[in-house]
């Protein structure tokens, strides 16, 4: 079995590309722990990261792939609660869902993706394209 971390923001798009990926993955569903990792940079009304539409909506896609997984949730910093809570759980990869960026920007990704990508001593999956083909 392999644990893999998935952070997941806000954007349903991201976390479906980035849970397609993982369904990709070799092996069979029960040989694959997935960890869907939710930061709250702001909270005000309390929510927890299971009430968060694209915690939800990845969560859903993994079941019924027959995927196992949990949901941690956090504050603070996205990529340093990413990377940390990787390394704590000695996770074999990271993913992550990477932006659309005009030619000059596509170099920097983002800065949550970036920087998972720069610190982290893990392997790092970017899923591609955020817009899903209908």
């Amino acid at each position: 079995m392999y644990h893999v971390v998935i952070g997941v923001d806000d954007d349903a798009e991201h976390a479906l590309a980035c849970v397609e990926e993982v369904a990709k993955l070799p092996g069979e569903p029960d040989e694959k722990e997935v960890t869907l990792v939710h930061s709250f940079t702001d909270n005000p009304s309390g929510a927890s990261a299971t009430q968060i539409h694209s915690v939800r909506e990845a969560g859903e896609f993994l079941e019924d792939r027959g995927i196992e997984y949990d949901v941690n949730e956090s504050s603070g910093d996205p990529a340093e609660v990413i990377i940390e809570f990787a390394d704590e759980e000695d996770a074999d990869l990271i993913v992550t869902a990477g932006r659309k960026r005009s030619p000059a920007g596509k170099a920097l990704f983002g800065s949550v993706t970036q920087t998972v990508i720069l610190n982290s001593d893990r392997p790092v999956m970017v899923t591609g394209s955020t817009k899903r083909k209908r």
